[in-house]
Parts: C-alpha cells; sequence; structure tokens
C-alpha cells in the first residue's frame, strides 16, 4: 500500500501532520508493506530566490496583526508541536521560497533518502538554528541524509534540475484537489486533509488496507489544521483570523 503525502518545508502542519502520520502508522500491523511518497506542495512559490524575512515579521504584516499577536499566533503551533516531541522555536526562523528545497528532495527520492532529507529540514527549519534558505546549508543538510554533496551542489546550482518533477507534483495536487497541506492520499482511495490526530491515521491505514480494490479518493477525517496555498496556516485555539506560519 503506497501513502503519498504532499507538504511544504515552510509549513508547521507538515512538521506536525508528518509526527502524527508517523505515530499512527506505527502502530499498523502492516507497516512494512506500506510505501510512504513525499511529494512537493509549494506555499510561497511567487516568493524570488533569496528573498527571506523573519517569520513574525511575516505573520504581522501577512495578517495585519502586531508582533505580539504574532508571537502568540506562533506560540500556538509551538505547543502543538511540542505536544508530539517536536522542538520548535516560534522565533528566529526564517520565512522564504522552497522549491530548491524540493528539488533536493527529488534528489533524494532517487537516492532512496527521500525520508531522512525531509526530516532533517523539518528540523533545521523549526527546531535548530540554520536557515534552510542558504545553499551552503542546504548542501551540508543532504550530505547529512546520506547524499553525495558534489551531486547534490550540482542540484543546487542547477535551477533545472529536478524542477519538472516538482511542477508534477504540483499539478497532480491540484488534479486532486489538494488546497492545503499536508494532505495524505492512502492508495489513491483515502484522503485526509491537515495535521490530523494520529488515531485518525491509523483508521485510515486500517480502511485502506481493507479496501484496496475500492477506486476514488474517498475524504476521511474532518476539518484540521493545515496550511493552504496561500501560506495561510491555520492555529487552533487562535482568534480570527487564527493563522500560523
Amino acid at each position: 500500500m503506497r501513502v503519498e503525502i504532499w507538504s511544504d518545508i515552510a509549513c508547521p502542519w507538515c512538521y506536525i501532520g508528518k509526527a502524527r502520520f508517523e505515530k499512527g502508522l506505527a502502530g499498523f500491523a502492516h507497516r512494512g508493506e506500506v510505501e510512504v511518497v513525499h511529494r512537493s506542495f509549494e506555499l510561497d512559490p511567487g516568493r524570488a530566490k533569496g528573498d527571506t524575512e523573519q517569520v513574525i515579521d511575516m505573520l504581522a504584516q501577512k495578517y495585519g496583526r502586531t508582533p505580539e499577536e504574532a508571537r502568540s499566533m506562533e506560540a500556538n503551533v509551538a505547543a502543538n508541536a511540542q505536544a508530539e516531541g517536536l522542538g520548535y522555536r516560534a522565533e528566529g526562523r526564517d520565512h522564504g521560497n522552497t522549491f530548491d528545497m524540493h528539488r533536493l528532495l527529488h534528489l533524494a527520492k532517487a537516492r532512496g533518502r527521500q525520508d531522512e532529507l525531509l526530516s532533517l529540514l523539518y528540523r533545521a527549519n523549526f527546531a535548530e538554528e540554520r536557515s534552510v534558505f542558504d545553499d551552503t546549508v542546504l548542501a551540508g543538510l543532504a550530505v547529512e541524509a546520506g547524499l553525495d554533496a558534489d551531486e547534490a551542489r550540482t542540484v543546487l546550482a542547477d535551477p533545472g534540475a529536478y524542477a519538472d518533477d516538482v511542477r508534477a507534483d504540483e499539478r497532480e495536487a491540484a488534479e486532486l484537489g489538494a488546497t492545503a497541506v499536508p494532505f495524505f492520499v492512502f492508495d489513491r482511495r483515502y484522503g485526509i486533509s491537515g495535521g490530523q490526530p494520529s488515531e485518525v491515521f491509523g483508521q485510515a491505514l486500517e480502511q485502506a488496507w481493507k479496501d484496496r480494490q475500492v477506486t476514488g479518493l474517498i475524504p476521511v477525517g474532518g476539518d484540521a489544521a493545515a496550511c493552504d496555498a496561500d501560506g495561510s496556516c491555520d492555529v487552533p485555539g487562535a482568534d480570527a483570523p487564527g493563522r500560523g506560519a
């Protein structure tokens, strides 16, 4: 059985949702027969490479909030991350274009190291004092994930390398009706949007395993926190518009 996950490194609910999905998968009896494939989705595709800003500043400007309100929004997301045992820096993080990261993730997929690189990118972006919007940092993370340093640098230096693969993932997300991430598709039968509780993922795995002859995408679970195509991220418990980075 295959599970495809559309996500973006800049999406905190993708970071949290990955951890929740993995908890659900850990309790699934047939987990050894599940192939997990990570697919590309950009939250801020119009932002130029190298155009970065602090997350708190971005939130305040985007939603017309004060810096204090933006910090409160990020604190809500941090609490959700920490509840899953994840590190999360509510301040001091950069926000920028993630296209190069997605290209590098496709190289990692080709070399069988995709999940390792994605985990490192999330950790560097949300939990550590490393900006993932720097090619030197990205190349270093690629090496940590088990990729060849020269090959990773070559991909980063060539804007066309794996670009078609990223765009193909994004077109497919649109065709499936995905307007927010994380977006999980179980064997092209069941779809889950948002960072649902791990129990929901476990139930979806069980149902998809039982109904492997069913065709068509069936929504599973209710609404859950997610980051939509315009880069807006829901924050449970926050007042309207209730969004995070």
